[in-house]
Parts: structure tokens; sequence; C-alpha cells
């Protein structure tokens, strides 16, 4: 079997595959958007169950290989998913009043991005239900957090503001091959409106990652340096908001960050502080 390290391949054994397919739970109007197909054998097992499979492999001789085993309502794009625009390549509403959905196996060093590109989808596309997703174990456990907890991060809220996050199955390093080095699990993101209303998501994106480089900061500390000098100070701003300004970013609950950001106006880029 031909791995290419440079895309981190590691495909996933069959008993494995069926486990998956058991909790994905396909309908046969479902319309997939499979990220990563591989080698196709979560495609190849999900054609007979749904109405079609939207498959992005980055691989060009993988998806060439998948188009030439694939059944009619399978259709193979040769693409990087992190670059093609994914919302042309569904059709405008699955047939028959089905559901939009979303799989894959995603890469650590892609799984941020990727994420992103999946909220930006859903916003463009409201009848793109869930997305069921294996990912590295850590990654899960961020994803599903609790405040207070130390896996909660700028992930765990990005992802909450966009979506229900749901550890499904745990995978060993076994279940795939060649092993990774990391263990494995589906996540499954159930996507709906944002619960909070965010008049500027941009300054929200950068309140959130500044807060969480300094995580173990009070929030007074950790404040001070993304807001307008000039303007109210940060312990008036945490007041405003009804936030102790000796709490820490990882406690803060996603309505507290969304109070937070429409009591401090612009947030400086922490990328250039």
């Amino acid at each position: 079997m031909r791995v290419r390290r440079r895309f981190a391949q590691h495909f996933l054994e069959r008993p494995w595959v069926d486990k998956l397919v058991e909790r994905i739970e396909a309908r046969p109007d479902d319309v997939f958007l499979e990220i990563g197909p591989g080698r196709g054998a979560l495609t190849l097992a999900l054609a007979p169950l749904v109405g079609s499979v939207y498959a992005v492999e980055i691989d060009r001789d993988l998806a060439r290989d998948l188009a030439a085993l694939a059944p009619s309502n399978v259709h193979v794009v040769a693409a990087d998913a992190l670059q093609v625009d994914l919302a042309s390549l569904l059709p405008q509403r699955a047939d028959g009043g089905g559901r939009l959905r979303v799989t894959g196996n995603l890469p650590y060093n892609v799984t941020s991005p990727m994420l992103a590109r999946l909220f930006a989808l859903y916003r463009q596309r409201d009848d793109v239900v869930d997305a069921m997703l294996m990912l590295q174990r850590e990654v899960v456990d961020r994803l599903v957090a609790v405040p207070g907890t130390k896996q909660y991060g700028a992930l765990t809220v990005r992802t909450r503001l966009h979506a229900d996050a749901h550890h499904v199955l745990s995978l060993p390093p076994g279940a795939f091959r060649p092993e990774p080095k990391v263990a494995s699990a589906v996540v499954r993101l159930v996507f709906r409106p944002p619960p909070v209303k965010l008049p500027d998501p941009a300054a929200f994106d950068l309140l959130v990652t500044g807060l969480f480089t300094q995580r173990r900061k009070m929030l007074l500390n950790s404040l001070s340096p993304l807001i307008d000098p000039d303007g109210p100070s940060a312990r008036d701003r945490l007041a405003a908001a009804g936030i102790d300004p000796t709490r820490r970013p990882e406690t803060l609950e996603l309505g507290e960050f969304a109070d937070l950001v429409k009591v401090c106006g612009p947030i400086r880029n922490p990328a250039v502080l």
C-alpha cells in the first residue's frame, strides 16, 4: 500500500469502517460531503446506503483509483478541501428534502482550518446538519470540553458557537494502516445557529484567541493588552460585562465571551502584540 507522508495518510481498517457506518446512521436520502476519502473504504460502505457522496481527495492518484471503483452516486473531486469551494460542489438542496452531511478523517495539522471551513459552509448552507469526523483523540477532547478543564480552550469556544460536539467512538492506533503514533476518536458536530448574538464576529475571534494565549493569567491581566489603552480599563470593561476580573479565561462560558466582546470595542490582534 502506497502511503504519502506529506498527506498524513492513515487508512481505516474494515471492522472500524463498519463501526463508524453504524454510528453515522445514514438514511437513503442523505447527501454526504466526505473529506479525504483515501482508498475509499468509508466511501464505498456509505454509497449503497445514501443518496450520493461527494468525496474530496487531495491525492490525485487515490482520487483517480477511487473514481474508477465508485458507483454512479459517488462524485470524486481531486482537490484540496482547504482550497476548493465546498459549497459549490454540493447540490443546491438534497434531493427529496434529504440531509446534507459531512464526514472525513482529518490529519492533526489541518484540523483547525478545516473546522473553520466547515463552520463557514454551514453559514452558507444551513441545510448542512452535522459532521462525523475522525480526529486525534486530544482534539476531540478539546472539542467536547467544559469550562474549567485544561482541555477547554479557543477551539472549544469557536466550535460551541456553531455546533454541539459529541464524542461517539474511540479508535486505537491499530484501527488504521499504517498505525499512527496517537489515539484517534470520532466526534459528531451537530450544526445549529449561534446561541449568542455577535455584532463583530472577527473581534470575538481575536478576543478568544488572545485570552487563551494567556489562559493561566487572571482576566484583568490577560485582557489589558487586547483593548484600546486610551479607553476604559480592563477592570471597567469586565465590570460592565459582569465578570469577576480575578477569573481565568478557561472558566468563561460562551455567553460570557460574547458579553465581554460587546463592551470591549475593537480588539488588538494578539499575533502582533
